[in-house]
């Protein structure tokens, strides 16, 4: 099935899986089947086996149910987190040294090398071993690292220039956290991620529960 078939509800749901079936392996979970995984994502468990039967080929034997670690790296293949890919950070202000500490990215497939900033305050500094570089060594440490993802975390009015920076560099998919719209060149992948307006949808909805 080609990637154009598959939902992107289908492709959201996978990191769900996923987790689940990480914390069930690390306590020794051998077997699992598609009403377990269902009640604890929660989904139906027909749409768990329709999910699976797209990223695994082994089918779910009677009773047991399907191979924990087989289909965890089935899982990992096909959201690429079976390849780790080197990103880099523009922005290494308070969500920027958050990330660059944040572990949890490797399991996932992200292995962030370097940040980059204007503030000589920061140009230098090491933050979980790894390097802020002044903006300007961008490019030329893009293209000898060969890399392809970058993360915005600056100030909305400095997002768009940061991101022209990027792309002229090499960077080919760019996961956004300012909160302003991107534009980019055709063939750009961009994922924005609202953090405002999220707390705004959670407020509202802690609001009609109070």
């Amino acid at each position: 099935m080609s990637e154009q078939e598959i939902s992107k509800a289908t492709i959201g749901r996978m990191p769900l899986y996923l987790h689940f079936l990480q914390e069930e392996s690390s306590k020794g979970a051998k077997y699992i089947s598609s009403a377990v995984i269902a009640q604890n994502i929660p989904v139906s468990a027909v749409l768990v086996r329709k999910d699976l039967a797209i990223v695994s080929s082994q089918p779910g034997r009677p009773r047991l149910g399907f191979e924990v670690v087989r289909l965890i790296a089935d899982i990992e293949k096909f959201l690429g987190y079976d390849n780790l890919s080197d990103a880099v950070i523009v922005g290494a202000g308070g969500l920027g040294k958050a990330f660059l500490g944040y572990e949890g990215f490797k399991s996932n497939g992200l292995n962030i090398v370097a940040a980059f900033d204007v503030d000589p305050a920061v140009i230098g500094e090491r933050i979980a071993g790894k390097e802020v570089y002044a903006l300007s060594e961008l490019p030329q440490f893009v293209t000898k690292g060969k890399i392809n993802i970058g993360i915005v975390t600056v100030p909305k009015e400095a997002a768009q220039g940061v991101v022209d920076l990027m792309v002229r560099s090499g960077i080919r998919a760019v996961w956004n956290f300012a909160p302003i719209p991107l534009k980019v060149p055709k063939g750009i992948i961009v994922k924005n991620e609202d953090l405002s307006a999220s707390l705004a949808l959670l407020a509202g909805e802690l609001s009609k529960r109070i």
